[in-house]
């Protein structure tokens, strides 16, 4: 049986969507009778390459290779057409401002760009539609499969299970459990599958691991006290990975489990480290990003502006203070998209459906246009494009009392966009704000311009198709 231990479902997808266009591009464009060594050879002139790059980059950017996007294929099927339109969209732009940069490269006639855009709208499409069968058909069988072997069968181990059916990585896993003789299990466990648990004499899980060809070992008991870490120093000398409940949780899940997190685990494994010259490009790029956005959406800042002055009086920004980094308070600015008084009786939670929200004001929230006048704010210095969410200080103030580590995410700016805001939209009680704090506290830790990168392409999916705004 063929499995994919390091790799998900999302990536074996990117990979077919990549390995079709690259086989049915070029032969597409040599049937079509265009020129095919201008458009693959010559390095100045890439017309016929900036199409299929830009495709894969706004099928990565709309979440096509996430986890719900693949449980959920018709609503998927039904976006790729508009998706791969609009990278084709975004190929014709590139080609129309290339010259500009590269003086060598010609100038496409609109017949040839006409061509290339039905070929490539046509061409990718069915490219996707038949990567996703494929997967599909994968799924079914089972072919991604991955073999785990817990170390545990508690509580703990019930909520890994948990997890991974609704956020892991991998779409099928097939879990084996194996707990000391000293341990009790969780009998939620004993009703769902209890000819999966294995309680192996002197706890030789190096046996049970070769039984199943376990392809990775998470240790996730109760308690590691006692533990006889030499059986499973025998499983890694025996060739099977080993690794620990919150580590697979982070690398899995991409968020941290605050519920089982431990203090030790922060301080020695690596993250929360910020050099001079990652300070140094995460400022160039907000100061590039946020200038080159601001000019583009300054019409619909205006158009916003126009309508919540047509809508009644009262001022059509919105200052508020803010917490960003070290705690340092700060006005934000936003389009006003509730009444005027809407919180003459002290500061609250926002809600869905929030009756305090005006007619403009929630097109601007769905659309997202009352957050652009940050982008000033990011100009300043004051926050950074992208990174945890700021809040009011005296909701910061509620909830350090109350979750463990928040303050931890004032390490570094505020953002107009982050981690927590693509995974996790809605952030209005105590509950919503912990589990924010996951996310946020993932992308401290594992801060990257890359990173940084891959939360802004993933942005343009949540303003596009929201989950819900607030």
């Amino acid at each position: 049986m063929l499995r994919f231990s390091k790799t998900t479902t999302g990536t074996v997808l990117f990979a077919l969507d990549a390995l079709l266009i690259l086989a049915a591009w070029p032969s597409v464009l040599w049937m079509s009778r265009l020129d095919v060594l201008d458009l693959f050879i010559i390095p100045t002139d890439s017309r016929g390459l900036d199409y299929p790059i830009l495709d894969l980059l706004l099928l990565f950017a709309m979440g096509m290779y996430r986890r719900e996007a693949i449980l959920e294929a018709g609503r998927s099927l039904s976006r790729v057409p508009l998706v791969v339109g609009m990278g084709a969209a975004m190929a014709i732009l590139v080609s129309l401002i290339q010259p500009a940069f590269v003086p060598t490269a010609s100038m496409p006639g609109g017949r040839d760009q006409a061509m290339l855009f039905g070929l490539a709208v046509v061409t990718f499409t069915f490219c996707a539609f038949l990567a996703r069968l494929i997967i599909d058909v994968m799924v079914r069988r089972h072919v991604l499969r991955r073999r785990l072997l817990i170390v545990g069968a508690g509580q703990r181990a019930w909520d890994l299970l948990h997890m991974l059916s609704r956020e892991g990585a991998s779409l099928h896993d097939d879990v084996t459990l194996v707990h000391d003789i000293e341990e009790d299990v969780d009998p939620r466990l004993l009703a769902e599958r209890p000819d999966r648990i294995f309680c192996p004499p002197d706890f030789d899980v190096a046996a049970v691991a070769i039984r199943v060809d376990a392809d990775l070992i998470i240790v996730a008991p109760e308690e590691r006290r006692g533990m006889n870490l030499e059986r499973l120093l025998d499983c890694k000398k025996a060739g099977f990975p080993v690794i620990q409940y919150l580590s697979f949780v982070e690398r899995e899940i991409r968020r941290i489990d605050l519920k089982r997190m431990e203090l030790g685990w922060l301080v020695y494994t690596d993250g929360f480290t910020f050099n001079a010259f990652d300070r140094f490009l995460k400022r160039g790029f907000d100061l590039v990003v946020s200038s080159i956005v601001l000019l583009l959406t300054a019409p619909l800042i205006l158009g916003g502006m126009l309508a919540i002055r047509w809508e009644g009086p009262g001022s059509v920004f919105y200052r508020q203070e803010r917490v960003t980094q070290d705690g340092k308070v700060f006005w934000i600015m936003k389009l006003r998209t509730m009444r005027v008084n809407a919180e003459a009786h002290g500061a609250v939670w926002a809600k869905e459906k929030d009756n305090r929200i005006t007619k403009a004001g929630n097109f601007l929230r769905r659309a997202r246009i009352d957050e652009l006048p940050q982008l000033v704010n990011i100009l300043r210095g004051e926050m950074s494009f992208v990174g945890p969410r700021p809040e009011r200080p005296i909701f910061v103030k509620e909830l350090t009392e109350k979750i463990p580590l928040y303050n931890e995410r004032h390490m570094v700016k505020a953002g107009l966009t982050g981690w927590a805001q693509i995974n996790y939209p809605y952030g209005a009680s105590i509950d919503d704000a912990r589990s924010k704090l996951s996310y946020d506290l993932y992308y401290v830790k594992n801060f990257s311009i890359l990173f940084d990168f891959v939360i802004l392409l993933q942005t343009l999916r949540v303003v596009l198709w929201p989950a819900g705004v607030r």
